[in-house]
């Protein structure tokens, strides 16, 4: 068996950081302050002599940003990694460019390696974008020969040619992710290290952007790391995944398992009383049956409490996925019909679904209400979970049609040339 190009054996890294003392004194004389300022002076130049970090403040805290992580990546995957602000991302991807030193464990990259982990890493603002194209280029380790060679596919991907001579600091920040993203993407690397770099883009290139990275990954063999908070880019892009959470690592498993349980994670559904505006507020949602199948009918139920008397225009339920993404829209014809809600009424409203068509897995069920004063929808009111069924055209849809099972039928005929 091949060994993994990329090889992470409990690596961790920590960070000492300063704190102010919080002691409180009636009165601080001078003797006090003087040895206090000695103290830090001497511990600093211990820290210093022993090549240690530099740290402000009265009293030292140690801070793990990553504790104990460990995974391996084999050639030709793509990985997305997962987490919230401060779960340690930035800093694994960081270690894994060789920028940063990890404090304990043990990193093994079998490739040449290329990151974009901050846009405009390695550009001069006072250069011109084609003059950055050749310095970003030779910091990613490309030749000159190798540069001048796909110089002209660099500038189309970034769509840059009016700009060429312009010096990048008058750049937007788009336009310095596009170029930076275009030089990395054209390095050829056995593998590609990006952190967030999608999320400066306009909609237009972050699809350029996939479109490139399925290109280096399924054609090229090539291996990529991808960090990013864009859920539905991680499914259309990524083969397997893993979560952070407070520096320390969940096991590589497929994407769509990793994004499934990272937004099931703390989400709270409906509890009590949930207000929409000064007119109208949420009571109670209920699903009928509790688990569906694809072929099977349900019914979705709101309550509504009347606050103050109002003419609904539009009300709707909606499916999503756990990653946030509609799939279904079930009106209620308010916008043809607008309905007067009284002060002081509950309003029920029934739903009544004949076939789910949803292929097996878990949604989320919202409400989204529009009146003369207020157009607001809540999220996350309640699970669905559609269970596997033994129809073959539900299990082939999981995993390439998408969230629907739609039934069909196929003719399929031939002729040949005499018979046209």
């Amino acid at each position: 068996m091949p060994s993994p190009i990329i090889s992470v054996e409990n690596l961790s890294k920590s960070y000492l950081d300063g704190h102010q003392s919080e002691k409180t004194e009636q009165y601080t004389a001078l003797r006090d302050v003087v040895g206090r300022t000695v103290k830090n002076f001497g511990r600093k130049a211990l820290d210093m002599a022993r090549g240690r970090q530099i740290v402000q403040g009265d009293e030292v805290e140690e801070f793990w940003a990553l504790k104990d992580v460990s995974f391996d990546v084999n050639e030709g995957e793509v990985v997305g990694i997962i987490g919230r602000n401060g779960a340690g991302k930035s800093t694994l991807l960081k270690i894994l460019s060789r920028i940063t030193e990890p404090t304990k464990g043990k990193v093994t990259l079998r490739g040449r390696v290329a990151s974009l982990l901050e846009v405009g890493t390695g550009f001069h603002p006072e250069l011109t974008g084609g003059e950055n194209i050749f310095l970003n280029g030779a910091i990613l380790g490309m030749t000159r020969a190798e540069i001048k060679r796909k110089f002209d596919e660099i500038v189309d991907f970034a769509g840059v040619e009016r700009f060429l001579d312009t010096p990048v600091k008058r750049y937007s920040s788009g336009m310095y992710v596009r170029l930076a993203f275009a030089v990395a993407a054209h390095l050829e690397p056995e593998i590609l290290i990006l952190d967030e770099v999608l999320a400066v883009g306009d909609a237009k290139f972050q699809a350029k952007c996939i479109g490139k990275m399925r290109e280096i990954s399924e054609r090229q063999g090539r291996t990529i790391l991808f960090v990013t908070h864009d859920l539905k880019n991680s499914l259309r892009l990524c083969t397997k995944g893993m979560v952070l959470v407070n520096g320390s690592n969940s096991e590589l498993q497929p994407i769509k398992e990793v994004v499934d349980r990272y937004t099931s994670e703390d989400r709270v559904f409906f509890e009590g009383e949930r207000e929409f505006s000064e007119e109208l507020s949420i009571v109670g949602m209920d699903l009928t049956p509790d688990r569906l199948t694809s072929d099977g009918p349900f019914q979705l139920v709101a309550r509504l409490r009347v606050k103050k008397t109002c003419i609904a225009r539009d009300l709707h339920f909606y499916i999503s996925t756990l990653s946030g993404e509609r799939v279904s829209l079930i009106d209620c014809r308010c916008e043809k019909q607008p309905t007067e809600f009284r002060q002081g009424y509950i309003i029920t409203v029934t739903a009544f679904v004949d076939r789910c068509s949803l292929v097996a897995g878990e949604y989320l069920a919202g409400l989204c209400v529009r009146t003369d004063h207020c157009f607001d929808a809540i999220e996350d009111l309640i699970k669905i979970c559609v269970e596997e069924t033994e129809s073959p055209l539900i299990q082939y849809g999981r995993e390439f049609l998408g969230p629907l099972s739609m039934r069909h039928r196929f003719a399929i005929a031939s002729s040949n040339d005499a018979e046209i």
